[in-house]
């Protein structure tokens, strides 16, 4: 599923146009990546939660030739699903 067969299908289940649902669609999006970057986690009942994780440096190995990298530390987005979408799936 793309993002249009997404916000369709939204558009279809809340009774409302597409051009609502996709604007919804942005608006959370933005929310979400706005407060994870802030540091603060996101928590969706009965969906899950989003939460920046970084992981630290630490040393590599190219697999071509086995020298050794190093790899710097990196922020993630994670996610953790409800129980509820747990247990459906």
């Amino acid at each position: 599923m793309n993002k249009n067969q997404f916000i369709a299908g939204v558009a279809s289940k809340a009774g409302c146009s597409n051009e609502v649902a996709a604007s919804c669609y942005d608006a959370m999006v933005a929310t979400i990546l706005e407060t994870v970057k802030n540091g603060d986690k996101v928590a969706l009942p009965d969906f899950g939660n989003f939460e920046l994780k970084t992981r630290p440096a630490r040393v590599g190995v190219n697999p071509a030739t086995g020298e050794k990298i190093n790899i710097a530390e990196s922020r993630v987005l994670n996610f953790k699903p409800a129980k509820k979408i747990k247990d459906e799936l």
